[in-house]
């Protein structure tokens, strides 16, 4: 049995995790949720693949419920409670030194406590204390308790999005969100493509997990610079895979690809940045000029797409100057052929943006 942690939008993390599990046949069965977790049944493929997850932070063994689990704990010489559920300072020691008193007959151990926080951050389980074990407990109904066995690499995100020759730091997807919507295709093999391409965001985890990777960008030297991304990409994580990227109108994807897509991930022009936050009344207006244009997007997306084919798409919506948030509802995807699965936000409090994150499959 597990759990998984999730990261700082636990409502898109979860669907992510359940795309996820059907994505790579992990067949989950449910038992408990918090919050930000989730205590499940899996195989342990769960372990193997767990490195694709996006949205999440930790992957932990679940050895039983309440404290008296902890008498099943292995020693180790240096330790840390994570906490999830609650944040109580006299719970967290006690728990510390119950694992110590337990530890004792095998040898000396350090209860590590990292300042200010209620549970081990991965930077720290990766880099700073590799050897320390991070006994995790979820207080639900009854405490879960396990123990930590996979974290997501912040630093690998990290190296992704600012070490590579060519960024547009404001403007770019970051890549933690990319491998989200990868995940929420549920595709696991096939063709996939980015219409919008940019500097190769997208592209690039398309490329890491080894998929079919396409590209496409109406602007020239944006092709380019994902080029040269996907370059350094390529040398730094020894990668024998590429991808193919072509100078296209999304409106036009038929003349550039013959190939058919069985998945179309991508961020689109969302418009020009906002220098306030707009009306209710301006957003409808700003939402319905861009769908003019998205509606050619999705009539081309049609073109190129395999039946039951899947697209995650980011729509713009809007933090709106009176309080609350505009999300358009767009009838118009139906009568082109696709369904929408779901729907998910995804943004930080002082942006005016929000992006809206679609997932729809292409009845055909």
């Amino acid at each position: 049995m597990y759990a998984v942690i999730f990261g700082k939008n636990p409502h898109l993390s979860e669907a992510e995790f359940y795309a996820f599990a059907r994505r790579f046949n992990l067949k989950v069965r449910v038992v408990g949720t918090g919050q930000d977790w989730l205590v499940f049944e899996s195989s342990s493929n769960v372990e193997r693949y767990f490195r694709w997850l996006g949205g999440s932070l930790k992957l932990v063994k679940i050895f039983g419920e309440g404290e008296e689990t902890i008498g099943e704990f292995e020693y180790s010489k240096l330790f840390t409670v994570s906490l999830y559920g609650k944040s109580d300072w006299k719970l967290w020691r006690k728990l510390g030194s119950k694992i110590k008193r337990e530890f004792k007959a095998e040898g000396p151990s350090k209860f590590f406590k990292p300042a200010k926080v209620y549970a081990m951050p991965a930077e720290l389980i990766l880099k700073g204390f590799p050897e320390t074990k991070d006994f995790v407990f979820l207080f639900g109904e009854s405490p879960w308790v396990g123990e930590t066995v996979k974290v997501a690499d912040p630093f690998e995100l990290k190296k992704l999005d600012v070490e590579r020759p060519v960024q547009r730091p404001i403007l770019s997807i970051p890549p933690r969100l990319a491998r989200i919507m990868v995940n929420l295709t549920e595709v696991r093999k096939g063709n996939f493509l980015d219409p919008f391409c940019g500097r190769g965001t997208i592209v690039q985890e398309f490329v890491l997990q080894g998929l079919n990777a396409h590209g496409s960008d109406r602007d020239e030297k944006a092709i380019r610079d994902a080029k040269k991304n996907l370059t350094w990409l390529r040398k730094e994580f020894r990668l024998k895979n590429s991808a193919h990227l072509e100078v296209c109108d999304a409106r036009k994807l038929k003349k550039c690809f013959r190939t058919r897509f069985d998945a179309i991930v991508t961020e689109p022009y969302l418009g020009k940045p906002l220098k306030r936050n707009p009306s209710r009344g301006e957003a409808i207006k700003l939402a319905n000029e861009l769908d003019r244009f998205y509606y050619q997007v999705f009539e081309s997306f049609a073109d190129v797409l395999k039946r039951n084919g899947r697209v995650v798409f980011v729509f713009p919506a809007y933090r709106l100057s009176g309080g609350g948030i505009y999300r358009k509802n767009r009838k118009w995807l139906g009568k082109l052929g696709f369904e929408v699965l779901g729907g998910y936000t995804d943004y930080e409090e002082r942006h005016r943006l929000v992006r809206d994150i679609h997932v729809m499959r292409y009845r055909g």
